[in-house]
């Protein structure tokens, strides 16, 4: 795991590199608020039924909450799983709100 700045990703986005971004957050607060990201609950991810982005093994991704502690989680199972290139966004959509929703 390594871990990304909010403006480290904006650059990404910004620079329109193919980003893969993962939401492990609840989906009502997808609902609410997101930056594109694919929603995966943390708890699919604990109970590892990640299916869904077994094709995503060996690209960068992005993986975001609310506040970064969730995806630091999901990072660890994902890693443990064998997904060699996770990123933790650093401060979550708290973070993100701060400097780019205002």
């Amino acid at each position: 795991m390594k871990i990304i700045s909010v403006d480290e990703l904006k650059a990404k986005m910004d620079n329109g590199e193919a980003i893969h971004l993962l939401d492990v957050r609840e989906p009502s607060e997808h609902a609410e608020f997101n930056i594109g990201g694919v929603l995966l609950p943390l708890s699919l991810v604990l109970s590892m039924q990640v299916e869904a982005i077994e094709d995503l093994k060996d690209q960068e991704l992005i993986i975001y909450c609310r506040s970064g502690n969730r995806s630091g989680q999901a990072c660890q199972v994902l890693d443990m799983l064998g997904f060699s290139n996770t990123n933790n966004l650093a401060g979550g959509m708290l973070a993100w709100k701060e400097k780019y929703e205002k």
